[in-house]
Parts: C-alpha cells; structure tokens; sequence
C-alpha cells in the first residue's frame, strides 16, 4: 500500500511509543529506524535475555518484536492512536535467529476505518535471510 502517507516520521513514532510505554525507559523500547509510505523499519539492540537453548533468540522475543514493528507502522500511518490493539498475530519461524541486533520490517497490507493488517519480516542476517514472518492485525479505537 505504497499510496499510504505516513501522519509520523520516525522521531515521532518514537516519542508516541514512549509515551505509551513510559515503564519501559528509553532503552527497553526497540527503535524505529525508518518510516516510509506504508512501510516501517524497527531494531531491537541485542541483549541479555534474548537467548533459548541452542544460543538462538527465542520466539516470544521475536513475536515480541513483530508485534511492537506493526504498532510502530500503524501509529506512523494513523497518527496519536494509542489504544490500537492487537486483534490476531501469526508467526512462521523460518530458521533459528542468530544472536545479535533484531530487525523487522513492517507493510502495511490493509488499512480501514477499524483494522490495520500488516505484514512482518525478522531478521538478524540481513533481509535477504528472514528468521520469521508475521501477519498482525491491529483492531483501531472508533470515535
């Protein structure tokens, strides 16, 4: 959906998950890099915690990071709309995750009146070497 015009640049997708989740600090929230028409890019810096046996990153970190990447794009799409919320997530995990910065790619599928669904792409290795793959969609707050 390339037609999409973002209402938000990164700085300001930032600033507005921040102030959704002030307990989390200024280091606990992954980062959004880049926003684009109907495309957004969020890092999550590699740290502790982020491991399960087999010295991969485990799957509720990625599923985590899925869930926080169409967050970020529908905030940079719809503007001050925080209580969206998560209606459906599905992950395919694709080949273990390399511990080290996480990156994730979200596009906006569909944007209505009441739901965003988006498409998630995970990776480590580079986008050309996808961890997992995630379908999210967010239910969007009615006037």
């Amino acid at each position: 959906m390339s037609d999409l015009k973002p209402k938000l640049d990164a700085a300001g997708v930032n600033a507005l998950m921040r102030r959704a989740f002030p307990e989390s600090g200024q280091d606990g929230l992954p980062q959004v890099m880049s926003v684009a028409p109907g495309r957004v890019r969020v890092m999550r810096p590699y740290g502790p915690g982020m491991l399960r046996p087999g010295e991969v990153i485990s799957g509720p970190v990625l599923m985590a990071l899925a869930d926080t990447a169409a967050y970020a794009l529908v905030l940079a799409h719809v503007g001050d709309q925080l209580m969206a919320v998560t209606s459906s997530l599905t992950v395919n995990f694709l080949r273990g995750c390399k511990p080290a910065d996480l990156y994730a790619e979200a596009e906006m599928l569909r944007l209505g009146r009441r739901n965003a669904v988006c498409e998630v792409r995970l990776w480590t290795e580079g986008p050309e070497r996808l961890a997992a793959q995630a379908t999210v969609t967010y239910a969007l707050p009615q006037p």
